[in-house]
């Protein structure tokens, strides 16, 4: 992605912004939140042991928790990865699919990358709901920052699907009026799945959504069994299936991408537990976020997320990182905590640009024909955008209602 920051900053201009940015060392993210936490907590004149002893409890908080979700998430990525799913004349079906593909496979480029080659011209449809599908629907973005906030509502599901519906129309919407000639031609390679084949690439998903359902229905067994019935058991279930159906030669590589993969998240997500915990013996609760009634605070988190997402472009970076540090001004505010979960997601839209993967993802494929590539970079960032002011309007008006 050096490529990809490298065009970020030069867009910008030689001076100004631009200048100061590239004298400003190159990090990761990670490193920057230990030293910045360090830093912080040094500055507040903390003894060694104190700062050790907040940064250790942060740093822990709830890992297993997200040991238990990402591991299995990216283990079925992986294996849907390598699934093939390519048909012809089923672009339609595999755009109305994309979203429940971005949230099955808890990342939009995978999604993307599984169903785009048989999406035929409607890659911008299966772009922006695979992007949708991650950012709002269970059990990926709302299941993940639940699990950051340390909340449990059985409504989270509910909840992002009726905001993904508009905010993917608005996408697709978007997409239609932008695209031109900047799709390529309908000439995909002919390499026919049979329904049946199709069928088994999805069926992890509806053994998912089976597992779910039938534990709202049937409650507590008070067995075992129960843990099958909840979102981490039934995310280690439907990537056992998925697992099943790739080749058993390949089956490791799965599990080494999957491990690699979620290794890298906890350490950012134990950084930014450390640093939100060092931040908030720090700076009091009220300076964190704008004061006031719950719509204030929603907007305060949302606007919070794009900062976070603006500054390293990664979604999954990103909900890892802000969830941990939002959470005690969660706890500590009369806030709805579903309204705040879909808020984060919300801000997390904002927006795709070049210092995320997945906009070279997009661009390399449904924009290859756009010649302008910052006419690229404004079909994706801006609907984007307009997605996720859709939805925020859509969450501010239901909490409103609500109250």
């Amino acid at each position: 992605m050096a490529g990809a920051n490298s065009w970020y900053a030069q867009s910008l201009g030689p001076a100004g912004l631009a200048g100061a940015l590239r004298r400003v060392p190159n990090m990761p993210l990670v490193a920057w939140m230990v030293l910045l936490t360090l830093v912080l907590g040094m500055a507040d004149g903390q003894r060694p042991e104190t700062l050790i002893g907040t940064f250790n409890t942060g740093f822990g908080r709830a890992l297993g928790e997200f040991a238990l979700i990402l591991l299995p998430s990216f283990v079925l990525a992986a294996a849907l990865s390598r699934s093939g799913v390519v048909s012809e004349g089923t672009g339609r079906a595999f755009a109305l699919a994309s979203p429940m593909a971005g949230a099955g496979m808890i990342c939009p480029d995978t999604a993307y990358a599984a169903l785009a080659p048989g999406a035929e011209r409607h890659k911008l449809d299966v772009a922006f709901g695979a992007y949708t599908g991650f950012k709002l629907l269970y059990p990926a973005g709302p299941l993940i920052v639940a699990t950051g906030l340390g909340v449990q509502d059985s409504s989270l599901a509910l909840w992002g699907i009726a905001l993904a519906i508009p905010v993917w129309g608005t996408g697709v919407l978007w997409g239609r009026l932008v695209q031109g000639e900047s799709l390529p031609a309908a000439d995909q390679p002919n390499s026919d799945k049979s329904l049946r084949g199709v069928l088994a690439t999805f069926a992890p998903f509806v053994l998912l959504a089976a597992l779910l359902i039938g534990g709202a229905l049937i409650g507590s067994t008070a067995t075992a069994i129960d843990f099958l019935f909840q979102p981490k058991g039934a995310l280690l279930a439907a990537a056992v299936l998925a697992l099943m159906h790739v080749p058993s030669s390949e089956r490791r590589a799965c599990l080494d991408s999957a491990i690699r993969r979620t290794g890298a998240l906890l350490l950012v997500i134990g950084a930014a537990s450390a640093f939100g915990a060092v931040l908030l013996a720090v700076v009091p609760l009220g300076g964190l976020l704008p004061s006031g009634n719950g719509l204030v605070m929603l907007l305060g988190l949302f606007g919070l997320t794009v900062l976070f997402k603006l500054a390293q472009g990664s979604s999954m970076a990103t909900f890892a990182a802000i969830a941990p540090v939002t959470a005690p001004l969660v706890a500590a505010s009369d806030l709805d905590p579903v309204a705040a979960i879909f808020a984060i997601c919300l801000g997390s839209f904002v927006a795709i640009l070049p210092n995320d993967s997945f906009y070279w993802l997009v661009r390399r494929d449904a924009l290859i024909r756009e010649k302008s590539e910052l006419k690229a970079a404004k079909i994706l960032a801006s609907g984007a955008l307009l997605q996720a002011l859709v939805g925020l309007v859509l969450l501010l008006i239901a909490v409103m209602v609500m109250a």
